[in-house]
């Protein structure tokens, strides 16, 4: 590498602005009758992009209580939050004035236990609750894509850890 390649690589590095920190829900439901979960996708505002809950982190608020926060407002969704990340993905935003920033979501878990008649961005975005293969086909973002399909087989696991669970157990007969 040239000396020029080098400074302007040095350069271009100092002037990198690190990703704003943001924090998601992947909102789910499982299904009562078929046990079948569905996951939760809204329209951005700005773009019609398919995304999930997402924010600002808050004041005195926890990261998780962030996305929980978010998913009541932008989609009304009340539930239950996980504590810990299911991960992380990027993505590139316009700010207000133009500026288009690199924006990292952690994102958290969110049982979805009822749903608002009311709440801040009613009317503002398309709410869809759809299978985990269909999340994952329609965002564009191929981290959040992995997260949908990583999350997918945590709760197949989860629900035939359960459905085991409730088999009873067969005993041994002894061969003679």
């Amino acid at each position: 590498m040239t000396l020029f390649a080098r400074l302007a690589s040095d350069v271009q590095l100092m002037f990198r602005r690190p990703p704003r920190q943001q924090y998601g829900a992947l909102c789910y439901r499982v299904k009562k009758k078929s046990g079948e979960v569905e996951v939760l996708l809204m329209t951005s505002r700005d773009t019609g992009r398919w995304v999930i809950p997402k924010g600002w982190p808050m004041t005195r608020k926890c990261a998780h209580e962030v996305a929980m926060q978010e998913a009541f407002e932008e989609a009304g969704v009340c539930g239950v939050v996980e504590t810990e990340t299911l991960g992380a993905y990027t993505y590139s935003k316009v700010l207000r004035d133009g500026v288009q920033v690199t924006c990292k979501v952690q994102v958290y878990a969110l049982e979805a236990t009822d749903m608002a008649k009311n709440f801040k961005e009613k009317g503002e975005r398309r709410i869809e609750w759809v299978s985990f293969d269909e999340a994952a086909g329609r965002v564009r973002e191929p981290e959040l894509r992995h997260l949908f399909l990583a999350f997918k087989q945590r709760m197949a696991d989860r629900l035939s850890a359960k459905v085991a669970k409730q088999i009873p157990e067969v005993k041994q007969i002894p061969a003679e």
